[in-house]
């Protein structure tokens, strides 16, 4: 097929899939669309007879692809190498060829066909960590020894080993490469982490004299505090040191205060100095995660153990809260180089640095990540004195590279599974699609999904751009009278509306998250009932939540009341809607707060994300809106104390 017939079928097909309303397409489903339906259900359900009956009917069709991966994937077990060598091969650079590769090398790593496994794996484009652990085992088949170096990073990590890495550490401990004291670290990782069946196996593997035996493990889990008001005795060996650790981990995370009693007491001078350091770094993490003022102390504590950058993350924080530059400064020097390189501990670095009084090596820090579109980006810029800049607006796509967008067959397959309904298999496509494209075929490809009211795709492809920017696609305005609207009527300030909105939903009016939150502003079904009654909405019933009005008039009052219990502060209100009012009010300090410091200090990973892109996006469409500008340090104010948050709400 020549490049004019592609064009003329990609116009097509952008014709009809932009001039049919969602409905109207979802009832004009045609007897292939059906039979692809059909086909993935059949697929789900692991029926290949009934599979293969619907395939048959689904030929030609825009999925075609897909049903020929799932007959293939529920037999891929006895199929023949070839036959899926030449589905690979017809079907290159696919999603489909992807998925089955990687189902593919999941079978070969599991039957131990090695050879086979290393031709495949080059090819594929992202691994998983079950696939990574056969690629290491291919390597030392193939007697590469660095392949054992593979194994650390899961060793450290705090989950269960993936099987497919035990002949590995087999070998490793047959080797010496595993010495006791790594199991007692990767011992000690587990119990924290709560996983004690796989520590009580871990365990198992220590020295005799040094293995602590699963029913003592059990006992000082059960009542931690017993075990070390009696463990004087026990503590001259080294299994018995080792249950007071695991004691102590597990005490420390209901009650730490306890934990740190039993620790200052005479029970540390029972160790050896690098457990000493271990137990003093996990009470110190534990600590900033409850904002102890102490954890700075108990950090220097833990003197020069290794600290993993998770551990290091909570040491920056806490001196944060204390405005202990020094501390902030040294712990993000201690982090790993990837990790130092990110634009949260960029900032905060330069940050430190200015206040340690070199504001010119801090600077430079902030100046490399100034102006980047997000969060640190814009507080970098705003600290170096950068006004707020729209990018210049790109030119529209041309009609070519419109039809061009819309003749792409990943795209094309990406818009036909979004049209069955198949929204999580359409937007894996979709990213699948466009993860290569340059700026142009983004903004071609991003204006193709607005067109077909996608709204997701078309900002997150937009935002994808990195010199040719269209951000009136990355902050879409969907609904826009009907949030508008709402917005007025509680006095909200319209951007935090739509900010909140975009990352919440992504404007997927009948969008339902796993606990059940629904629509625009994700109202969970507790919170809509409660808001349905205190506005005396009439006739309100559930299945009316995801209707835009009903979902804008519902989160809008909510927004105004977590606005009102926090004195109008945008940030505590956006941690309370993605958290609960008591989570954010906890947060607080004692004393007041830098916004941007209280952000980075709160516990959960999502909210922290949550409340930095909700309030970057806030910024943003406020310029766009064309209002007063102004600046997001300024947006992001200072938290008050918790008292006076208390005052405030009336409490």
């Amino acid at each position: 097929m020549g490049i004019r017939t592609i064009v003329s079928t990609g116009a097509i097909f952008l014709a009809i899939l932009t001039s049919w309303p969602a409905a109207a397409v979802a009832a004009a489903l045609t007897s292939q669309d059906k039979a692809v339906l059909a086909a993935h259900s059949a697929f789900l359900s692991g029926d290949k007879a009934r599979l293969s009956a619907h395939a048959e009917k689904a030929k030609g069709h825009v999925l075609e692809p897909y049903v020929r991966y799932w007959r293939l994937r529920l037999r891929l077990e006895e199929a023949d190498p070839d036959e899926v060598k030449d589905f690979l091969g017809r079907h290159a650079g696919s999603l489909p060829a992807e998925q089955l590769r990687r189902d593919w090398l999941r079978l070969l790593g599991r039957s131990g066909q090695w050879e086979a496994f290393s031709e495949q794996y080059p090819a594929l484009v992202k691994s998983d960590s079950e696939i990574a652990c056969y690629a290491l085992r291919a390597r030392w088949y193939g007697q590469d020894i660095t392949a054992l170096a593979g194994v650390r990073p899961f060793w450290n990590a705090p989950r269960p080993l993936p099987e497919g890495l035990a002949p590995l550490v087999e070998t490793m401990l047959d080797l010496g490469e595993l010495t006791p004291r790594d199991l007692r670290h990767r011992f000690r990782i587990l119990v924290r982490a709560g996983l004690y069946a796989e520590a009580k196996r871990i365990a198992e593997r220590l020295p005799p004299g040094e293995a602590p035996q699963a029913a003592r493990i059990d006992g000082v889990l059960k009542d931690p505090a017993g075990f070390l008001d009696r463990s004087g005795a026990e503590l001259k060996t080294a299994a018995g040191r080792e249950l007071a650790i695991a004691a102590l981990s597990r005490l420390a995370q209901s009650d730490l205060q306890a934990a740190v009693g039993y620790w200052k007491g005479p029970l540390k001078e029972a160790f050896p100095i690098e457990d000493r350091q271990d137990v003093w770094a996990m009470l110190a993490t534990l600590g900033a995660l409850r904002y102890l003022p102490e954890a700075v102390a108990w950090f220097r504590e833990a003197g020069e153990a290794p600290l993993s950058d998770g551990q290091l993350a909570w040491r920056a924080r806490i001196a944060l809260r204390q405005e202990n530059w020094q501390e902030v400064k040294s712990a993000i020097e201690r982090m790993s180089l990837s990790e130092r390189n990110e634009p949260t501990w960029i900032y905060w670095r330069g940050r430190a640095l200015t206040a340690l009084g070199d504001p010119e090596a801090g600077g430079v820090l902030l100046g490399h990540i100034a102006g980047a579109h997000d969060f640190y980006g814009q507080l970098a810029a705003e600290e170096l004195g950068w006004p707020l800049r729209i990018p210049p607006k790109a030119s529209p796509p041309t009609r070519r590279e419109l039809d061009e967008a819309a003749a792409h067959a990943g795209l094309q397959r990406a818009l036909a599974l979004y049209r069955l309904g198949l929204r999580t298999e359409g937007t894996r496509e979709w990213v699948w699609s466009v993860r290569t494209m340059d700026d142009r075929s983004l903004l071609a490809a991003a204006e193709l999904a607005r067109r077909n009211k996608i709204w997701d795709r078309a900002m997150n492809t937009a935002d994808r751009t990195v010199a040719a920017h269209d951000f009136s696609l990355r902050y879409l305005t969907p609904y826009h009278d009907v949030l508008a609207k709402q917005a007025r009527s509680r006095r909200i300030d319209e951007p935090l509306v739509f900010g909140l909105v975009r990352q919440e939903s992504r404007f997927i009016a009948d969008a339902k998250s796993p606990a059940g939150a629904a629509g625009l502003m994700q109202i969970l079904p507790s919170t809509a009932r409660w808001v349905a009654k205190k506005i005396g909405m009439k006739g309100f019933q559930p299945s009316r939540v995801s209707r835009p009005e009903v979902n804008a008039a519902l989160g809008a009052f909510y927004l105004r009341h977590v606005l009102d219990g926090f004195h109008g502060n945008p940030v505590l209100a956006a941690a309370a809607y993605n958290a609960g009012p008591g989570r954010a009010r906890r947060w607080c300090d004692t004393k007041p707060l830098e916004g941007a410091i209280y952000i980075e200090t709160i516990p959960f990973a999502e909210t922290r994300q949550y409340v930095k892109k909700v309030m970057a996006n806030t910024v943003y469409y406020a310029a766009l809106f064309g209002g007063e500008p102004r600046s997001l340090k300024s947006r992001l104010g200072i938290v008050q104390g918790a008292v006076a948050i208390r005052e405030t709400a009336g409490e």
